[in-house]
């Protein structure tokens, strides 16, 4: 008796070590494919060619980024700067982040700091995506994405030209805007919004990232309701509109791609058509003359995270026309291996320039 009970015992034991053992091969294949799949998600092994610009120059005053920029009809250009992003190294950690203006009618423009109202928290200001408004009394509305203390709201100002400053009109939160990236102004206090990731939690944030879910989403805000969208996208980054206000345009960073959204009158969206791209797209910007798409792009999200001075990440700038037809034409305007610019988010147009910014890096303004 004794001896069957030692023989079932091992076998038990033999059972359990087999299983474990399979177990562990197979949680070792799934790390291992997650992990490729990570890599080709962030386009690790990815290197481009340099396209070039003839008359470009570094905007002088911006020195923490430029991650998102948004250009009024009458060509004065916001600039949110002073990122700081979970995983991506800042060069200014202490420093709140900032709003820049520009006038590109200027012969020689150049970036001016907007003064913020009293009564708003500086000190843990930390901008992300941003996007303006401009109602039928041609007040301008600047909606923009923040994270104070990693945390997501969206700040509503006023823009008052006279002395180039923004007055504080309310903080928005709700429990649908967990990790907002970008928006899109719909009106004076509505909006689109993508979250980028379903965690919060910095860890998990990454977690989510390495196994690849696709639960981010695209949210509508307004004061009477607030609803999802969209969703299934692995990270929903840069949002926008057509000039002709029809379809909201999404990239989706780590899917490498952009996608067309018809705009319903209850505000809800409908999928119309995906374009693939071979690259992190980030913010997404509109000619409003011909409506072509103007995204600013990062070849090799690997070298973004990684911040390494000796293998710096690239710029890359593209420009999608007829995205509704058949066969849109993509065309890459710029690219650079980091020697002049680092990490593009954004590339936005106005009257014959152009102006690239980064996410914690400098910003470019050329004359194309």
């Amino acid at each position: 008796m004794g001896k069957l009970l030692a023989v079932a015992l091992v076998g038990i034991a033999a059972a359990l070590a087999a299983e474990r053992l399979l177990a562990f091969r197979y949680q070792t294949d799934l790390s291992r494919t997650c992990a490729a799949e990570n890599r080709n998600r962030l386009n690790a092994s990815r290197e481009v060619a340099p396209v070039t610009l003839p008359n470009c120059r570094l905007i002088k005053g911006i020195e923490t980024g430029s991650e998102d920029i948004d250009i009024l009809p009458n060509g004065l250009a916001f600039i949110s700067s002073g990122l700081k992003y979970p995983g991506i190294k800042s060069p200014a950690p202490d420093k709140p982040g900032e709003i820049f203006l520009m006038d590109l009618n200027e012969d020689n423009p150049r970036a001016v700091e907007l003064r913020i109202s009293r009564g708003f928290d500086l000190a843990s200001f930390n901008p992300h995506g941003i996007s303006t408004y401009v109602d039928k009394d041609d007040n301008v509305y600047l909606f923009v994405v923040n994270h104070p203390h990693q945390k997501s709201t969206v700040e509503l100002f006023k823009f008052v030209e006279d002395d180039n400053s923004l007055v504080h009109l309310k903080t928005i939160r709700h429990d649908l805007l967990t990790s907002v990236n970008d928006v899109v102004a719909m009106g004076p206090d509505s909006f689109y919004a993508t979250n980028d990731h379903y965690f919060c939690d910095f860890i998990l944030m990454f977690l989510e990232m390495f196994l690849g879910l696709n639960w981010s989403n695209v949210v509508y805000y307004s004061p009477k309701e607030v609803k999802e969208v969209a969703a299934g996208f692995y990270s929903a980054n840069g949002i926008n509109i057509s000039p002709d206000r029809r379809y909201i345009y999404v990239a989706d960073a780590f899917d490498h791609n952009v996608h067309v959204m018809e705009k319903h009158a209850n505000w809800n969206l409908t999928h119309v058509k995906t374009l693939q791209l071979d690259t992190l797209v980030d913010n997404l910007s509109i000619d409003p003359h011909t409506g072509d798409i103007w995204i600013g792009c990062h070849p090799n999200g690997m070298k973004l995270f990684y911040s390494d001075p000796e293998n710096l990440p690239a710029s890359e700038v593209l420009r999608i026309q007829n995205i509704l037809s058949e066969e849109p034409t993509v065309t890459r305007v710029y690219t650079d291996n980091g020697s002049v610019l680092q990490g593009s988010s954004v590339a936005s147009v106005y009257e014959g320039k152009l102006l690239i910014g980064t996410v914690f890096h400098r910003a470019l303004y050329c004359e194309l």
